[in-house]
């Protein structure tokens, strides 16, 4: 067996006692640390937005509540505790607390970013942070957030569709905020059960069925070059109506032709309501007029169905058609009080009694 050298031997001691010393002089300069007293706290919040929701003074108002620290033994001070006492205000996302050189307490706070505003249906509000997280209202300020309206839940513990449609309202928010055009038109979106958002702009009178999130960007897109293109020629309050819902197509419903459709619609069911009762009656009497009845329903009703709303424009062409016969002599003419038609000449006569004509007796002829 091969011997050591006295050497490394001697090496091997020197490195063993420096370490042991090191750990020493380390130990006995935090335990000095550690008698020492803190002189002061310096917090520092960061935040996206211009305006904070929480300021240094409620952050102090936190830590003096748990525990005095200005003066206090820098060993006496739980940071880990402290920090968790921080982080349970809502809009607190992360914070992270350490003792400096100069016995300074420094607290570095990220704040929660807000990403939209919804309200309730039961009238409540609060806002919603990019994790879909709830936030209360602030009474210092209010955000710059797209609005959401119709939210069927306020309960702290909610469904997981609603859970979802929070997950949704973030992304579409989201987009918005990311686009200074769409963050300057859309005024508000309402949540709707069947047709999912609808979008209510700032500039235009009228409504703009969204629909889910699914194809979010290409439905943008198609809102923006019917922006750029159809409001240009038709003007900006053409259409009641814009329907995003469909793939690769945007249907524009012009104004007034929505409220027809529904007029006729309403006349529909309310024919089919008589048709029924007509039916029941018919049933029980053997009139005919309730037969009658039942024939003039359905047909009513197959007339309304074949109907075509016309557009205004089209609706103009046919008035002008019909007033520019060949038949109707011009207004300007005009026709003379003492001329009478034929039509006039021949009703008149008709209107005269008829007198009745002689009959001859052969036997007075002389």
């Amino acid at each position: 067996m091969r011997k050591l050298s006295w050497k490394k031997i001697v090496a091997g001691v020197f490195w063993l006692f420096a370490g042991i010393g090191t750990i020493v002089l380390f130990g006995a300069a935090m335990q000095k640390k550690g008698q020492k007293l803190c002189v002061d706290i310096r917090i520092e919040i960061t935040s996206n937005n211009k305006h904070l929701f929480i300021d240094e003074k409620e952050v102090l108002d936190i830590l003096n509540n748990y525990t005095s620290v200005k003066g206090r033994p820098l060993h006496e001070i739980n940071l880990r505790a402290m920090e968790a006492i921080v982080e349970k205000n809502p809009w607190v996302q992360n914070a992270e607390m350490y003792v400096d050189n100069n016995q300074v307490l420094q607290v570095r706070i990220s704040e929660r970013e807000p990403v939209a505003r919804v309200f309730t249906l039961q009238g409540n509000s609060f806002y919603l942070d990019s994790g879909a997280l709830r936030l209360p209202l602030s009474e210092k300020l209010s955000a710059r957030v797209p609005v959401f309206t119709g939210f069927p839940s306020d309960k702290e513990q909610l469904a997981k569709p609603d859970s979802e449609l929070l997950g949704s309202i973030v992304k579409l928010s989201s987009y918005v905020l990311a686009d200074s055009f769409w963050m300057a038109q859309v005024a508000q979106i309402d949540i709707s059960s069947q047709t999912g958002f609808t979008i209510v702009p700032v500039i235009g009178d009228q409504t703009i069925v969204f629909g889910s999130i699914e194809n979010m960007d290409q439905k943008f897109r198609k809102l923006y070059t019917f922006y750029r293109k159809a409001w240009l020629q038709n003007g900006i309050n053409t259409y009641e109506k814009l329907d995003l819902q469909y793939d690769n197509q945007l249907v524009a419903v012009r104004r007034g032709t929505a409220k027809a459709m529904v007029d006729s619609l309403k006349a529909m069911e309310l024919l089919k309501g008589m048709l029924v009762n007509n039916q029941i009656n018919s049933a029980d009497s053997s009139t005919a007029d309730s037969g009658k009845k039942i024939v003039w329903a359905k047909s009513i009703i197959d007339s309304i169905g074949k109907t075509r709303i016309m557009k205004p424009a089209e609706k103009a062409n046919s008035v002008a058609g019909k007033n520019n016969k060949t038949g109707v002599k011009p207004l300007s003419k005009g026709i003379k009080p003492t001329q009478q038609s034929k039509q006039e000449k021949k009703s008149d006569s008709n209107d005269k009694p008829k007198q009745p004509k002689a009959v001859m007796d052969k036997n007075t002829k002389e």
